[in-house]
């Protein structure tokens, strides 16, 4: 059953991205390009987000979770420099390619070489930060 609703939390999530225009490379470029052709419209999409999560996410706590024992939130309220850099590689690459994880995998199911490239170099850099991370340990 915990499969199941994630797995509908995914498709309306999907749907979500895609009517918004979220999964649309050339809008996302469109909307950071805050000094030039800047398109607003995306605005309202991370508006409307912020405006529900405001408003349900002091009800959401006030219940427990339906699969979990509790929340699982991170208390870390300090920055360092992995979080920084970390940052940094996501908002270059955002802003270069004009999509970020969850809409790459979205477009997937356009079988485009452009999406399964963006997915695969995601994956990759997965990969290759787990391996540093382990010489780290070590």
């Amino acid at each position: 059953m915990k499969n199941l609703i994630s797995i509908i939390g995914g498709i309306i999530f999907s749907f979500g991205l895609a009517v918004s225009g979220m999964i649309n490379p050339t809008k996302v470029i469109g909307f950071l390009d805050l000094w030039g052709d800047w398109d607003y419209s995306l605005a309202f999409v991370m508006g409307g987000a912020l405006g529900v999560n405001f408003v349900l996410f002091p009800f959401i706590f006030k219940r427990s979770p339906i699969y979990s024992k509790t929340f699982q939130i991170s208390l870390k309220k300090d920055l360092d420099l992995k979080l920084i850099i970390g940052s940094i590689f996501f908002g270059v690459g955002w802003g270069m390619a004009g999509i970020c994880p969850g809409p790459g995998i979205v477009n997937l199911s356009r079988l485009d070489l452009e999406s399964v490239a963006f997915v695969i170099a995601t994956l990759i850099g997965m990969f290759v930060h787990n391996l540093y991370k382990k010489s780290k340990v070590k």
